[in-house]
């Protein structure tokens, strides 16, 4: 089954490369896995503090795909595959399109306006034709309406 592998997080785009991802998957009888990316916090000498901070992080993160995923399957039916992975976001999306060859496009949402974000810069710049499979940038000045046409 095609997947479309979808990286969120808290920003906005992101909610609009979920839903293009979600509406291609609908229209091609696909998937959609949903990826929130944790950095590693960086060193606290207080390990009771360090724990804290990370457990709080995955909290978050796993209240992110909880979401992403209660607003996918109520607007598409869909029901997603949920990874929350920490460590550095190209190599971790680089690991999972290697480890699942039913994943057939990377979507990321662009900013719409400034630098359009470190994976989109990442896999659009030097990286652009490293992946086996497509990266879809979805622009983030996008509204649902011209998402829903162009999807």
């Amino acid at each position: 089954m095609r997947t479309y592998l979808v990286v969120i997080d808290e920003s906005p785009e992101s909610q609009i490369a979920l839903r293009f991802a979600a509406r291609r998957a609908v229209k091609t009888g696909g998937s959609v896995e949903i990826l929130a990316l944790i950095e590693r916090p960086e060193f606290v000498q207080w390990g009771g503090v360090m724990a804290t901070m990370e457990q709080e992080t995955q909290q978050r993160a796993q209240g992110l795909v909880a979401a992403a995923a209660g607003t996918l399957l109520e607007e598409s039916g869909l029901k997603p595959a949920l990874t929350v992975r920490e460590g550095d976001g190209p190599a971790i999306v680089r690991e999972m399109i290697a480890g699942n060859p039913e994943i057939a496009a990377l979507v990321l949402g662009a900013a719409a306006s400034g630098a359009p974000g470190p994976l989109v810069s990442h896999f659009s710049g030097t990286d652009a034709g490293t992946l086996p499979v497509p990266v879809m940038i979805i622009p983030g000045s996008l509204d649902r309406e011209a998402i829903d046409r162009l999807s």
